[in-house]
Parts: structure tokens; C-alpha cells; sequence
């Protein structure tokens, strides 16, 4: 029998992460933090969700879709809300014109990649879903949740010069070379809304208790993501900075809850 449980944590260290880290957070002394990510329950293995804290920009990278991968690889789509942001802090999703494949090939061997992107200056409560072959970069000076499909398949296009690997090839195979489609992006409201309901998950905003409409979405399992103030999930109690699995909705107890997101496969 499974029963409703929260859920493990791994701290990961990153060279653009942070050693200060916004509330609840905290980084262990020495420790640049890049990502918390939550291990996922074996009762829902295909979603994975973290928290990504940056103080400089991430590589220009790419994903592929489940049709597109190959063996041994697997389809990411994921999702961002931005929880806090910096004066200017900004968020590259897509190009600002169409390319060709050699001119984003040549473009990501000289770096001028970064003049290709579209950045988008972010707030807190933005909101991006990224579907498979969306070129993108987070930029510095951002804490933000990230929902995806439980998959590290990842082509690099350019890491300003990092010593890390590229992946042009299959980077180029699996990207959409134009710009990243506006009806994706959304801003949070002071009411409950659907966030994603896409080919892989599900993924809604609650504030305060959900209602039915909502509630009959998740009557098998789902996981639930406290932002602000606390829920009571099985025997747990959640706060911010915490995420915890239920067989189903009716095991969650929102009476403390403010802000909460909820998410389930397709």
C-alpha cells in the first residue's frame, strides 16, 4: 500500500550556483549551491522537481523530445516559476529569428549565441513552459522551481568557455531554431490556475484549498509543492522548501496551505 510521504532531498553543487541561499535554504559553509532537487517516489518516477538558485548564467542548452531520443536517451520537457529575481535578472528561451543550422552551429562556436537568444528580463511570479527542442539558458541572480520530465538528457550548444563538453550535433538535431512561442509564458494571479496541462504532466497554482474542479485532477498520484505556508500531507507536515508524494489528493489537508503547486504525469 503506498502511502502519502515527503520526499528525500540531494543538495547539488554548481560553478554558477550559490553560497548564500534564499530562506529556507540554506548552503553548507564552503559550498556553492546549484540545485535541491527531490528524489522521486517509484510510485511516480517521471517527474523530477528542484529548486535552481544562480548567481551567473547557465549553459545555452537544449532538450529532446521522447520521439527525437535515441537510445540510452531519454525526452525532457520542463516548466519555470521564478520565485526571486534580481534588478535585470533575465532568462533566455529561443532566438529572436529563425536560423539555419549552420548559422546556429557557427554562432555557438564563436559565442555569438548570446546575440542569437531572446532574453527575457524575468520577475518573480513569471512563469515558462518549455517544450522538448526549446533552446534556453537561465541567467544569473535567479531562485526559481523547475518541473520536468524525469530525464538528464541535456546538449550543450555553448558554456562560455567552461571546460565542459559540447554536444553540436545532437544539439542541432533536436533544436527549434526560432523564437519561443509567447502563449507559453504566463503570469501568476491572485487565483488558482492551471499552470501546464501538456503531453507529459500536469501542473496547477492553488491558493489556499483547491476546489473540486481542481481536486477531481488529482485523485491518483501527484506531488505537492508548498510555496507558502504550510499543509499537512499523511502524518508530514510541509512547508516552503519542502515536497511530498500522495496517492491522492484526499490525503493533503490545505488548511494552512497559501500557495501551493501541484503536479501529476499526463
Amino acid at each position: 500500500m503506498t502511502v502519502a510521504r515527503t520526499l528525500a532531498t540531494l543538495t547539488v553543487e554548481k560553478v554558477w550556483g550559490r553560497d548564500e541561499l534564499p530562506l529556507p535554504f540554506v548552503a553548507p559553509a564552503g559550498q556553492r549551491i546549484g540545485e535541491i532537487w527531490f528524489e522521486p517516489p517509484p510510485e511516480l518516477d517521471s517527474l523530477l522537481v528542484k529548486f535552481l538558485f544562480t548567481s551567473e548564467r547557465l549553459s545555452v542548452q537544449v532538450h529532446p523530445s521522447d520521439a527525437q531520443a535515441r537510445s540510452g536517451e531519454e525526452g525532457k520537457e520542463e516548466c519555470w516559476l521564478i520565485l526571486e529575481a534580481d534588478p535585470g535578472a533575465e532568462i533566455a528561451i529561443g532566438l529572436r529569428n529563425e536560423a539555419s543550422e549552420e548559422q546556429l552551429r557557427d554562432a555557438a562556436i564563436d559565442g555569438s549565441i548570446e546575440q542569437l537568444l531572446e532574453w527575457h528580463e524575468v520577475q518573480p511570479g513569471d512563469f515558462f513552459y518549455l517544450p522538448a527542442g526549446t533552446i534556453h539558458a537561465i541567467g544569473g541572480g535567479l531562485s526559481l522551481v523547475e518541473i520536468q520530465q524525469n530525464s538528464d538528457t541535456t546538449f550543450r550548444l555553448y558554456d562560455y568557455g567552461r571546460p565542459r563538453e559540447l554536444h553540436l550535433d545532437r544539439a542541432i538535431d533536436v533544436a527549434q531554431r526560432g523564437p519561443y512561442p509567447s502563449a507559453m509564458r504566463q503570469r501568476v494571479t491572485d487565483r488558482s490556475q492551471c499552470l501546464v496541462d501538456g503531453p507529459h504532466f500536469r501542473l496547477d497554482r492553488i491558493i489556499g484549498a483547491p476546489d473540486e474542479k481542481i481536486c477531481a485532477e488529482y485523485r491518483d498520484a501527484l506531488l505537492i509543492l508548498p510555496i507558502e505556508g504550510r499543509l499537512q500531507v499523511g502524518a508530514s507536515t510541509l512547508a516552503a522548501g519542502t515536497c511530498a508524494y500522495a496517492p491522492s489528493i484526499d490525503e493533503v489537508d490545505f488548511v494552512a496551505a497559501e500557495v501551493t503547486l501541484l503536479a501529476r504525469p499526463a
